[in-house]
């Protein structure tokens, strides 16, 4: 009964542009699969030891 899953969620893997390779997973709702819109956020990267912009590229 508890095993409802969201429907139109997909993970995306945001991935560092200081070319460390480091890389977070977040999960992409429907209303922003449908808009196009690609996500960018600027987090932490421990390589580099500072924030720095985060890209969305598809999950392998």
């Amino acid at each position: 009964m508890g095993d409802k899953k969201k429907a139109g969620a997909l993970f995306v893997r945001l991935v560092s542009t200081a070319g460390t390779g480091f890389f977070y997973v977040k999960k992409k709702t429907k209303t922003l699969i449908t808009n196009q819109t690609k996500l960018e956020f600027r987090k932490f990267d421990p390589r580099v030891n500072c924030h720095v912009l985060f890209k969305e590229e598809k999950m392998k």
